[in-house]
């Protein structure tokens, strides 16, 4: 052990040692891995080794990829045996509603470049698993790549991979503190010594809470129990001659595959037990906790039925381990704000699976400034300072592992963890018919509906459809009510503000009193955010964005500071309302003193206004293409201001509405948003946003990788408007987009527009499909659909609403 590295990883399971093998792999080679007892003594040592290919997020699912194409490539590079039995797996489906929705990710697969993936009818099943009952089984999802791996030659293969590069492996020696210096390194104290690392990776698995606090992190993640059994020899196993391939039990909760002549069986139970949620013991390590077997009853018995040779089997062992679980079940991967040179890479509850991916992520996050994937999914930062709640890490992670294999639609929402954050409106709205969804922890309204009404979840257009058109009907024609508390609001000051601003977005800044949208990039030229700036003329800046990404936009914000400048986030402290439509302006005129005419305030001016009692900051503005103002005040002021909009415009139509009904109007308007047609893996060029560039101002952030995109070749796909022949249902994002048979490309996202009454989708496509009028076709809930691509903004393509 050296007193000095670049970087040390704490914890020796499979995803510390991907870490590791990934950091040389990229170059550095001074690094270390510290483990308190032996590689694997965790959870990796006791996990089923199994990985698939099917995961509900598509970024996920690309990183799972990423980690079993590794797989023989770490044992051919180490010369270790990882035991890797490629036998293909076959998630099954028992229910229509479940077979559809295999249907449909089998397309998204494709759309994101996973092929070796297929349908599977039930005697096709029964042909590669004969000893399956197929009682209710409609049919599968087979994917060739699967299988499962040895847990511990695995682990010892990454870390072998990683000595012949120069790493170094330290066992048997815990870390007991973590201290850092004022030069920004840390001094890392260990029952062997102080080692000195410019970065420390804290992959603890399972003691990774531990290792949180020491730096003073409460990190939002839990060990659970899992259980699985591993039968005697079946003789109905034994005389197959070949290996059977995985099977998942969408319906059963559970997961199969052969373990030599018998079974493994796993359960995701629907009674979940935490367990040691404030992390592991120190001198836990290779134990297993003590199975219960009435806990999982109801699941076994599913099991029994689905495979009837266990009815007569013997059972060899039963593993109950822990394992550590987020809030949604994705790792906890990036930097940590306010921590210089602290990196996580922990919450990874399928690390065979996923340990890759992580690995190669988090080294090129250390090493490059940024991994070369999207990585949202995964980063630390897309939790806030509530998630760290203990009752909301009990409730969340355990109704994660519940609905492990339980499908979640797109217009379901879970209780877990709320109501959380509420608006002082909130009573009045939820009285006034308002049905809520999740940002964060706040309560964000998605529609009205009389009392009694409850949506249905569906894959296709569901029962709420005509109550979401209404609201779009409303705002199109009169005046609509939006609470914009989901929206994040960051105050800039100081001598250095304007400076600064300019210096990390891409656009002109606006003038005195007004307002610009604001492209943000990164160093390497892609897209950091989709802002809005607003210079309220009194030496004061706001940026404004999506609720979501607060703690990953302050991070940023953070990291590039200067002198002379504060960045505050008052995202909580000032809210609002907006209100939109061709009636707008004269509801304004009814509650305010000032003059709001076209001539006094015309599109994207701001400034302060009297709003009945209400003092507010006000910028017209719209995010649906009408004629619209933010109207943003005190969060006290929240219920007040309410009150008087719908009041004054009782007699103008004034209706709420919520963020359904925005989806649907601003697809009319091709407006793109963040996470769909924007993400930090795509660059303005493809996605329209150099448009808003200011080429001829001074520096910026990522001016010159954004310089050499404009003036290199077109990109391989952009962003276009399709209209689809749909029938029941619209596409959402990620169905793959067909020309001629040929997949040429994807949906961001979609939906319907009730004005235009079309289906309408965003995609990205390659030049030659983009021009309009191009016949293309989509697959939408596994059908497919006919598509073209039309002009931008179907909805007054002008934009006279908005500036009249």
């Amino acid at each position: 052990m050296k007193s000095h590295y670049r970087a040390v990883v704490i914890g020796g399971g499979v995803v510390g040692a991907s870490v590791l093998y990934h950091l040389t792999k990229l170059g550095w080679t001074d690094v270390a891995l510290i483990e308190r007892s032996i590689l694997t003594a965790g959870s990796s040592w006791h996990a089923a080794g199994d990985y698939h290919a099917l995961n509900a997020n598509p970024n996920m699912a690309i990183l799972q990829a990423y980690t079993i194409d590794l797989l023989r490539e770490i044992e051919a590079e180490s010369g270790q045996a990882i035991g890797m039995h490629t036998t293909g797996g076959i998630h099954v489906a028992s229910s229509p509603d479940r077979w559809e929705w295999l249907q449909a990710n089998y397309r998204r697969f494709q759309a994101i470049g996973i092929e070796d993936v297929r349908l599977v009818t039930p005697e096709e099943i029964k042909a590669a698993c004969p000893i399956i009952d197929l009682d209710g089984v409609r049919g599968g999802m087979f994917a060739e790549r699967e299988g499962h791996v040895d847990p511990t030659g695995t682990v010892w293969a990454y870390a072998g991979a990683a000595r012949r590069r120069g790493a170094e492996v330290i066992e048997h020696n815990r870390v007991l503190e973590l201290n850092p210096r004022p030069d920004r390194t840390w001094d890392v104290v260990t029952d062997k010594g102080t080692i000195n690392a410019e970065h420390v990776v804290n992959a603890a698995g399972l003691w990774a809470k531990r290792v949180g606090r020491m730096v003073g992190l409460d990190l939002p993640v839990s060990p659970l129990e899992h259980h699985y059994l591993v039968t005697e020899a079946i003789p109905e196993v034994a005389a197959l001659g070949k290996e059977m391939p995985t099977v998942v039990d969408l319906e059963g909760y559970t997961y199969m595959r052969q373990e030599q002549k018998g079974m493994l069986v796993g359960i995701y139970e629907t009674k979940p037990q935490h367990w040691s949620m404030d992390g592991a013991p120190w001198d836990y390590g290779i134990e297993l906790l003590q199975e219960n077997i009435e806990r999982i009853s109801d699941e076994l018995e599913l099991v029994y039925r689905r495979y009837p040779v266990l009815q007569t089997a013997g059972i060899r062992k039963w593993v109950n381990g822990a394992f550590t679980f987020s809030p949604d079940g994705n790792p906890l991967v990036g930097p940590v704000a306010g921590k210089p040179g602290y990196w996580l890479a922990c919450g990874v509850m399928a690390g065979f699976l996923q340990g890759g991916g992580v690995g190669k992520t988090l080294a090129e996050w250390m090493i490059h400034g940024e991994p070369a994937e999207d990585s949202f999914a995964l980063d630390i930062a897309r939790y806030g300072p509530h998630a760290s709640n203990r009752e909301y890490i009990r409730q969340t992670t355990g109704e994660f592992y519940a609905r492990r294999f339980v499908m979640t639609y797109p217009n379901e929402q879970l209780p877990a963890g709320r109501p959380l954050k509420t608006t002082p409106a909130y009573d009045a709205m939820t009285e006034a018919g308002c049905r809520w969804g999740n940002s964060w922890g706040l309560e964000t309204p998605l529609y009205f509906a009389p009392a009694g009404f409850s949506e249905k979840p569906t894959l296709r257009r569901s029962n709420a459809f005509d109550l979401v058109g209404a609201e779009c009907r409303a705002v199109r024609e009169g005046v609509g009510l939006l609470d914009i508390a989901p929206f994040s609001r960051y105050e800039v000051t100081g001598p250095e503000a304007e400076r600064w601003l300019d210096s990390m977005t891409a656009a002109r800044l606006p003038k005195a009193g007004r307002a610009k949208l604001a492209p943000m990039l990164s160093e390497t030229g892609r897209l950091k955010g989709d802002l809005t700036i607003i210079d309220w003329g009194d030496g004061t800046f706001w940026i404004e964005g999506s609720y979501y990404l607060r703690a990953w936009h302050m991070r940023w914000f953070s990291d590039h500071g200067r002198e002379g400048v504060t960045v505050r986030d008052i995202s909580d402290d000032v809210i609002g309302f907006s209100i939109s439509g061709p009636r707008a302006r004269a509801l304004l005129e009814r509650v305010t003193h000032q003059d709001v005419s076209n001539a006094a305030m015309p599109f994207l001016a701001a400034g302060v206004l009297d709003v009945g009692l209400v003092r507010a900051r006000a910028a017209r503005i719209s995010v649906v293409g009408e004629l619209g103002y933010e109207i943003n005040c005190r969060a006290l002021d929240h219920g007040t201001l309410r009150k008087t909009l719908l009041a004054a415009g009782r007699d103008l139509g004034v209706r709420e509405y919520g963020y359904n009904a925005l989806l649907s109007l601003r697809l009319e308007k091709s407006f793109g948003i963040w996470s769909a047609e924007f993400t930090q893996a795509y660059t303005p060029r493809m996605t329209g946003m150099d448009r808003w560039i200011a080429w001829d101002k001074g520096d910026f952030v990522g001016r010159a990788a954004a310089l050499a995109e404009r003036d290199g070749p077109p990109p391989a796909h952009q962003l276009v408007t399709l209209e689809i022949d749909a029938l029941d249902a619209d596409a959402s994002g990620y169905e793959p987009v067909w020309r001629d048979g040929r997949r040429v490309g994807f949906v961001t996202s979609g939906g319907y527009g009730h004005t235009v009454r079309k289906s309408l989708a965003m995609a990205l496509v390659p030049p030659d499909c983009a021009a309009v009028g191009t016949g293309l076709s989509v697959h939408i809930v596994g059908a497919e659909r006919g598509a073209r691509v039309i002009a931008p903004s179907p909805y007054d393509p002008e934009g006279r609403a908005m500036r009249a």
